[in-house]
């Protein structure tokens, strides 16, 4: 079988920012970043990349709140940025804007080259990378580092294919959310922090790699990409929720879910199944902050998609992909 191995060169990560409470209930990336404030030497990764740590949403921090008016997470879109504000707006719909002018503009060349976004979930998810793009090949192969790096807990790279991205994540250049569970709001348990703030040096080391000129071969990575997502079964004339994740589903984040098999119980005590049309991989399975949002979990395709051999542009060569090189493999 006969297979192009193409090679990508892109320019160096310099500026990284890692920001913690965007949800300023989820403690992990609060405490965090607070710690690299506290240490800050203005090279965590060593050479010439800077890093900054930023408190996203300092206001709902200091009250342990998600947010205080609207999701900031949902604020930054090219609307929300540079839309019209009432006379007064949502807290978060200002400090989006605070937000976007030193790591940004959005989309501009002045945008920091990587946004790492540290989040907790309630529901059992491991550790995921979660991105809109599923050929930003900075987010993917570092992605594949911190599964290498990381052997002992799950590392999932989730794709969130929607028409325009919104989350803080998406105002550099490159970015992802770092999220991982499960961890009750409000709370910080070591165990958790522990294996963040491990993700996050991974991280950081993959950019100091990348940026001294390091080889990334290419090759098979598996992601999921979200493909719609399940409410609770509600009440028709209240709303209310009538019925809970079932026990045979609860906690099982990322296994797949087939047609018939039990998704919620009721509070009567029936049991509703899963009437899909083909077999799904569930995820955000009752997330705690998901209910005003309506959403019981998430489900999602797994796919394998194929990474290029990444290494950094440097003068005289192209940017973007240079060479493709034909090789031969025998068919089993």
């Amino acid at each position: 079988m006969r297979y192009n191995q193409m090679e990508v060169r892109l320019p160096s990560l310099s500026r990284v920012a890692v920001c913690g409470g965007t949800h300023g209930n989820e403690l992990s990336g609060v405490y965090l970043v607070r710690e690299l404030m506290r240490t800050a030497t203005g090279a965590e990764a060593g050479g010439d990349v800077s890093v900054r740590a930023v408190l996203a949403n300092p206001r709902a921090t200091q009250l342990g709140r998600r947010y205080l008016d609207t999701d900031l997470n949902r604020c930054f879109t090219h609307a929300a940025l540079n839309g019209p504000l009432s006379d007064a707006p949502p807290y978060e719909m200002t400090r989006a804007r605070e937000l976007d002018s030193p790591l940004g503009p959005k989309g501009s060349p002045r945008a920091v080259d990587l946004v790492c976004d540290l989040h907790n979930s309630t529901s059992n998810m491991g550790l995921c990378v979660i991105a809109f793009s599923d050929c930003d090949w900075i987010c993917l192969h570092a992605f594949r580092y911190l599964q290498r790096q990381m052997p002992d807990i799950p590392v999932r790279y989730i794709h969130l294919d929607v028409k325009e991205s919104f989350s803080l994540d998406s105002v550099g250049k490159h970015g992802f959310a770092l999220e991982i569970g499960p961890q009750p709001h409000g709370v910080v348990r070591f165990d958790i922090y522990t294996a963040m703030k491990d993700g996050l040096q991974h991280t950081l080391d993959w950019v100091r790699l990348f940026n001294s000129g390091a080889v990334f071969e290419g090759g098979p990575v598996d992601l999921f990409t979200a493909v719609g997502h399940v409410d609770y079964p509600r009440e028709a004339d209240t709303q209310n929720i009538m019925a809970a994740i079932h026990p045979k589903l609860q906690d099982q984040d990322f296994c797949l879910l087939h047609p018939e098999e039990p998704m919620f119980q009721t509070f009567s005590g029936q049991t509703l199944r899963y009437n899909g049309s083909e077999p799904l991989y569930p995820f955000f399975i009752n997330e705690c902050a998901y209910y005003e949002k309506g959403v019981a979990l998430y489900l999602a395709r797994k796919r394998s998609v194929t990474l290029p051999t990444l290494r950094v542009h440097k003068k005289g060569h192209p940017a973007n992909f240079v060479s493709v090189q034909e090789e031969e493999e025998e068919e089993e």
